[in-house]
C-alpha cells in the first residue's frame, strides 16, 4: 500500500507528494500539503483533489474549478 500511515510516529511539517492517477506517493513524509489555489494546509488523510498534470493539490472542488477554469468563474 502506497499511503500507509504509521501513527506511532506522527509526522509534522509539509509533505512532498507525487500525484498519480488514482493515488499519490509520499516522497518526503509530512503531515500535510498546501492547496495550490488557497494555500491552506490539507492533512494527507483528507487529501481528495489533485492534478496529475500540474502536480498540485487542491482543498476542494471550488479550488479545482478556480485553478482549471478561471475564465468560467464569475465573482459573486
Amino acid at each position: 500500500m502506497l499511503n500507509r500511515f504509521d501513527y506511532r510516529s506522527p509526522q509534522t511539517g509539509e509533505a512532498e507528494i507525487r500525484y498519480l492517477d488514482a493515488d499519490f506517493r509520499v516522497l518526503r513524509p509530512g503531515a500535510f500539503v498546501r492547496c495550490a489555489v488557497t494555500g491552506v494546509p490539507i492533512p494527507l488523510e483528507e487529501l481528495k483533489y489533485w492534478s496529475v498534470e500540474h502536480q498540485e493539490a487542491y482543498s476542494g472542488p471550488e479550488a479545482v474549478a478556480q485553478r482549471l477554469y478561471p475564465d468560467r468563474l464569475k465573482p459573486t
